[in-house]
C-alpha cells in the first residue's frame, strides 16, 4: 500500500513538469500502479490534492529559506541565497505549473499567492531592512519601490517567460535579477563573495 507522503511525493513531481490540469488522476493512478480509490482514500477531489502539493512545495522552500538565514549574518547574501534556491525550484517548474493554479485550481493559486506575497514583502524586505539600518544599503534607497520594480517584476518575469530558464544559466539569471540590482544600491565600502565574483 502506497503512503500519503509517497503519493504527494509523485504528484509535486508530476504538477510541476505536466502542468496540474494536464496531468490528470488516471495518470497518476497508473504512474504509481494503484487505482484512482487509493488516490481519493486520501484527497477527496483533484483539488485537495493540488492544494497539498502547493502546500508541500511551500513547506520545503521556507524550509530552505530559514535554513539559509540562520547560516548567514549578512542580510544581503540571504536574499542572495533565497533566490538563488528559488531558481532551482523553478528550473524544474512549467508555466502551466502556476497557469493551471490561477485557472483552474483558486484554492492552491491561494496558497501559492499567499507564499509568493509573504517571501517578497516580509522575508525579503525584512532583510533589505535589516541591511538598510545596518548601512549596508544606501539610506536614500526607497525599499518599498526598490521591491516593486525588482523582485515583483521578477516574479511576473519568470512565471511568464519560463523560457528564460532554459535560454540562461541559473548564474546568469541570478547576477542580472539580484546580484546586479542589490550591487546598485549598496553602500561603497560593503562588499561580498557574489558582489566580487561579478566585478
Amino acid at each position: 500500500m502506497i503512503s500519503k507522503e509517497e503519493l504527494l511525493e509523485c504528484s509535486v513531481a508530476n504538477f510541476t513538469t505536466f502542468g496540474s490540469k494536464r496531468f490528470t488522476m488516471d495518470e497518476l493512478a497508473q504512474n504509481l500502479g494503484i487505482s484512482k480509490k487509493t488516490i481519493y482514500k486520501y484527497y477527496s477531489s483533484k483539488e485537495d490534492l493540488v492544494v497539498a502539493s502547493v502546500e508541500l512545495l511551500v513547506e520545503n522552500f521556507n524550509a530552505n529559506v530559514n535554513t539559509i538565514i540562520q547560516n548567514h549574518q549578512d542580510p544581503m547574501v540571504c536574499i542572495i541565497e533565497i533566490y538563488k534556491t528559488g531558481f532551482e525550484y523553478l528550473k524544474h517548474f512549467k508555466p502551466s505549473f502556476v497557469f493551471g493554479l490561477k485557472k483552474y485550481y483558486p484554492k492552491a493559486n491561494k496558497v501559492f499567492d499567499g507564499f509568493r506575497n509573504t517571501i517578497v514583502n516580509t522575508t525579503i524586505y525584512g532583510l533589505l531592512e535589516k541591511a538598510q539600518q545596518t548601512g549596508i544599503i544606501i539610506k536614500t534607497v526607497d525599499l518599498d519601490l526598490f521591491c516593486e520594480l525588482y523582485f515583483h517584476r521578477f516574479e511576473e518575469i519568470a512565471f511568464k517567460n519560463n523560457k528564460l530558464f532554459d535560454i540562461y544559466s541559473n548564474d546568469e539569471l541570478l547576477n542580472h535579477f539580484v546580484i546586479y540590482n542589490l550591487k546598485g544600491i549598496s553602500a561603497q565600502n560593503y562588499s561580498n563573495d557574489y558582489f566580487l565574483k561579478v566585478s
